[in-house]
């Protein structure tokens, strides 16, 4: 987005902009030192408690921003998305384990109405219709192929919340592994937007190829399988229950508890 584009825009959705940028910057920031930390440390729970709000809040606004835009409703579904799963995260280390309720019902429900409209508008790409949303940048190349990667994510989204209702609640491995890809996955969304969507505007085209704005996002995900892999098929962490599991130095097992890590 240009000067020029900037002069077209009114004093609110300037101001909605700029904190939607501040947000998401914070958050790259903050998710990155939560990443870095040892898990269940202070300096973990602090910069993800950081990153979570400054998620919210650049998903919110981004929501806004769709929604006072012409053509950009794709990207509340997007931010919606967003907003949900760190949400979501979030509240699966803080509820105690092995207990559910309204919130897990809500959130299946939001899931469900995103996958949808995602699933309709990857169908009629698919096929050659008219899509039901226009979008101002088309819906060709990394933003079509982006269209079917949220449809598959948000069909996982789908089905983890209906296990977790079935089940009536989730524990131990399962439930770290909720938490840790939906907030990978949400740092993941968010250097997307700050590289793809925000940086490859600023800087002049050609300076620097446009593929290269994905590798933060594609780090993000190397990321998050890291961390998948590492809790399911390593004995880095054994759910809090003080067995021999190998911990990082300096962090007992009830600091990586479900508890201690909501903190």
């Amino acid at each position: 987005m240009g000067p020029s584009n900037f002069a077209s825009l009114s004093p609110a959705t300037i101001t909605a902009l700029a904190i939607h940028i501040g947000a998401g910057t914070t958050a790259l920031f903050a998710g990155i030192v939560a990443l870095s930390a040892a898990k269940g440390a202070t300096l973990h729970r602090r910069a993800g408690t950081v990153f979570v709000i400054a998620m919210l809040t650049m998903a919110a606004f981004a929501d806004y921003l769709a929604v006072v835009r012409p053509d950009q409703l794709p990207n509340l579904l997007i931010g919606t998305f967003t907003f949900y799963l760190v949400t979501t995260a979030w509240l699966t280390v803080y509820r105690p384990e092995g207990q559910y309720g309204l919130a897990e019902k809500v959130a299946f429900a939001v899931a469900l109405m995103l996958f949808l409209p995602f699933a309709l508008l990857s169908l009629q790409l698919a096929t050659g219709m008219q899509p039901f949303l226009r979008f101002a940048v088309g819906f060709k190349g990394p933003i079509l192929i982006a269209i079917y990667v949220f449809t598959i994510l948000t069909g996982i989204a789908v089905v983890t919340d209906l296990k977790v209702l079935l089940a009536r609640g989730i524990s131990a491995k399962a439930r770290i592994e909720r938490h840790l890809w939906r907030m990978c996955l949400g740092l993941a969304l968010a250097s997307g937007s700050a590289f793809t969507n925000g940086f490859s505007r600023l800087i002049p085209k050609g300076l620097i190829p446009f593929g290269w704005y994905f590798v933060p996002q594609f780090i993000g995900l190397g990321v998050l399988f890291f961390w998948l892999f590492r809790v399911r098929f390593t004995r880095w962490y054994d759910g809090g229950s003080g067995g021999d599991t190998e911990l990082p130095p300096g962090v007992s097992a009830a600091e990586l508890s479900p508890a201690a890590l909501a903190k």
